[in-house]
């Protein structure tokens, strides 16, 4: 460590031993960490031994924090980022934090490890190539924007959901894709690890009598060639990219990269497709 460093550093998400020695080291020997909740991170470091500073640094006080963080690494501190479950910036704070610390010529530095969404994809039987989008869209007009995406796309879709909102996610899924092949993974690492794979109607089926417990990693196949070419989903995307006032270049561009069409088909498809 001759030079000061923010360590991105991963963690268990479920199974305790899932973490790496590198990991361990780059813990032992930092004057701090950062995490989002220091009673779940202090668990941890119980575990294997460790004893060092926590500050909180979560969702809500990341930009609050940054400054602090900062003047500590410009003091010659070396400081890991770690989140709940996990590799850091994935889904959970710290981008803003990178992002500040490499605009002042600071060193980040990334270890690889546990992320819920490769384990996932790994185990699922899906073939990349892939789309990660986070946590699915709660606001409606996000929501459908995201399913005609779905729709359009040959890419699988990676995303995270809570377990109270499972089967309702579903149940929209089931209503713009009633055919496309799903896998919902839950309990990754543990115990009472699982994978359901099936239509949306199956794993609603499936579902309804389950107790659905922690964080769900949802995976949805991507479009058929057949799929790809339906001119009404192709063209209910692009009139939402219209109104979201995107250009028509934009639109052709985008349209292109999720369905791998041309743009000149595409353009085709939407010549006389007029924004209301």
């Amino acid at each position: 460590m001759d030079k000061s460093t923010l360590y991105l550093v991963p963690t268990p998400i479920g199974n305790l031993k899932d973490i790496t020695l590198r990991a361990i080291d780059i813990l032992e020997k930092v004057d701090l960490i950062l995490c989002e909740d220091t009673r779940h991170t202090k668990k941890l470091l119980t575990h294997y031994g460790i004893n060092k500073p926590l500050v909180s640094c979560e969702r809500f006080s990341e930009v609050r924090k940054t400054a602090y963080i900062l003047h500590q690494l410009d003091g010659g501190k070396n400081i890991a980022l770690v989140s709940d479950a996990g590799t850091p910036t994935i889904s959970d704070p710290g981008s803003r934090l990178v992002a500040q610390v490499r605009a002042k010529g600071g060193r980040v530095e990334a270890l690889p490890g546990p992320c819920a969404c490769i384990t996932a994809l790994s185990a699922s039987g899906f073939e990349a190539p892939f789309r990660f989008i986070g946590f699915f869209p709660r606001q409606k007009d996000l929501t459908e924007k995201e399913l005609l995406r779905m729709k359009a796309s040959t890419d699988v879709t990676i995303c995270y959901e809570s377990p109270r909102r499972l089967l309702s996610m579903m149940k929209l899924i089931k209503g713009f894709m009633p055919d496309r092949k799903l896998c919902v993974a839950r309990e990754l690492t543990k115990i009472h690890e699982e994978y359901i794979i099936g239509t949306a109607d199956e794993l609603i089926s499936q579902l309804e009598d389950h107790e659905i417990k922690g964080e769900v990693t949802v995976i949805v196949s991507g479009a058929s060639k057949s799929d790809t070419l339906d001119h009404e989903s192709i063209k209910d995307r692009a009139m939402s990219l219209l109104e979201s006032n995107h250009s028509r270049k934009d639109v052709l561009h985008v349209l292109s990269q999720e369905t791998g069409i041309g743009r000149n088909e595409i353009y085709k498809m939407l010549i006389n497709l007029k924004k209301d």
